[in-house]
């Protein structure tokens, strides 16, 4: 992001978006198979640094963390961070 609040969007040698990313509100989010996607790592490795991170106070839960709501295969909606 530079000084005028563009948001450079990386594309693969196809052309294709990499990652896509919900903005709400001004803000960037992405969930844990984003992150996984974007650092090219697995699933428990990115929840494990959230964890250090909050652990730590270097951020605080209410203003990294949102839930979702989803429907799972059984078509139940379910709330999810």
């Amino acid at each position: 992001m530079n000084d005028h609040g563009n948001i450079i969007i990386y594309k693969d040698k196809n052309g294709n978006n990499n990652i896509e990313v919900t903005m709400q509100d001004n803000t960037v989010w992405l969930n844990q198979n984003q992150l996984v996607k974007l650092y090219k790592s697995s699933k428990s490795n990115i929840s494990e640094h959230i964890k250090h991170i909050l652990e730590e106070g270097e951020l605080d839960e209410n203003s990294i963390v949102r839930k979702f709501r989803i429907t799972a295969e059984d078509k139940k909606s379910y709330n999810v961070k």
